[in-house]
């Protein structure tokens, strides 16, 4: 550890130390799409414990890690939720600020749905047909292998099988876990698909990534914020958009939306679990061990969200729209977070 790092943590630990009991409540940060995942163990927690039930805030996953790893002390939060893993530079930027022991824990499955109102048709496309609307530059519709701006107005105009309607899609912001997973997962998946496109990957990888995940900025996405729950209310006042949010949103709203056939796949739990919805990844939550045995009921909130009694096959979770892990990663997760041992870097 940095010597500069090591006086971060030691003088965090001190301070957390002299305010031990200034704070008896766990706080959370971080994603949106782990959001109702958490709030429900932590309303199942503060009812069944003698703790109290823990703060949440929805700031995106992004913004969690940079909250998260700001340092140590009551004034800073104990646990992060992340619709994808925590990145190397995050973790750098935690061992910096003396957060240097950090506990993973995945809690499962979550498909990124693609959505409309259920007064419009059910649309089916590809991922190719998906990243041609989407992405800033594509390549030139007259042939050749050249990127040219995103010349496309409508869904038939990427497709002519697909609706003659303008191209409008309401979705996260960058700060957001869903954002990255839908750039990587459903983005790159079909900007992959030009053979021309995905030689760019050996030869100038940031060029590349460029190319697959920058989203046009022209109108035809709209940044709808890290509520979840606002995309879900516009999409219902407006049938002719698509929305981007985790599965568990489209689960909870089956009577308003419906979800959009991704590469011939429905978005549902089944399908996710089975892997053979494309656009699925694993969510997380992070541990900042430093304060396990300073505020209360951390150890015994861990132990709470990884018990099978909540993300268990038949736990409440899933009854939420979480997709469980497999039995054997489960029990070798709720292992490794109940005795809190510390990650190494990412990379």
């Amino acid at each position: 550890m940095k010597k500069s790092a090591l006086a971060v943590a030691v003088l965090g630990a001190l301070t957390l130390s002299s305010q031990a009991m200034a704070r008896d409540t766990i706080n959370i940060v971080g994603s949106s799409t782990v959001f109702p995942f958490s709030t429900t163990v932590a309303e199942n927690f503060g009812n069944a414990t003698a703790f109290k039930t823990p703060k949440i805030e929805s700031t995106g996953s992004g913004g969690g890690m940079k909250l998260f790893c700001a340092g140590v002390g009551v004034d800073q939060p104990d646990i992060t939720n992340a619709s994808r893993r925590m990145k190397a530079s995050e973790f750098e930027q935690c061992q910096d600020n003396g957060v240097t022991e950090i506990t993973e824990v995945k809690i499962g499955y979550d498909g990124i749905a693609i959505a409309n109102s259920k007064r419009a048709d059910q649309i089916s496309m590809s991922l190719r047909d998906l990243w041609l609307a989407l992405a800033k530059d594509v390549p030139n519709p007259e042939g050749g292998e050249e990127l040219v701006a995103n010349p496309y107005k409508t869904w038939k105009d990427v497709n002519p099988e697909l609706p003659d309607r303008a191209i409008e899609v309401l979705g996260p912001p960058p700060t957001s876990g869903t954002r990255d997973a839908f750039a990587e997962i459903a983005l790159e998946g079909g900007c992959k698909t030009f053979d021309w496109v995905a030689a760019m990957k050996s030869e100038d990888k940031s060029k590349y990534k460029a190319v697959c995940h920058t989203i046009r900025e022209d109108g035809a996405y709209v940044e709808a914020g890290e509520n979840d729950n606002l995309i879900v209310q516009k999409l219902d006042a407006n049938s002719d958009a698509l929305g981007v949010f985790g599965f568990s949103f489209l689960d909870q709203n089956t009577d308003k939306l419906q979800g959009t056939i991704i590469n011939g796949v429905e978005p549902t739990f089944d399908n996710i679990a089975s892997g053979d919805y494309p656009v699925a990844r694993s969510l997380y939550f992070y541990v900042k061990n430093a304060h396990v045995g300073t505020i209360p009921g951390m150890q015994e909130f861990v132990t709470e969200f990884t018990s099978e009694n909540a993300w268990g096959p038949d736990g409440y979770l899933a009854s939420k729209g979480l997709v469980p892990l497999p039995d054997k990663m489960r029990a070798e997760v709720a292992k490794s977070a109940q005795s809190l041992t510390p990650m190494s870097s990412p990379e």
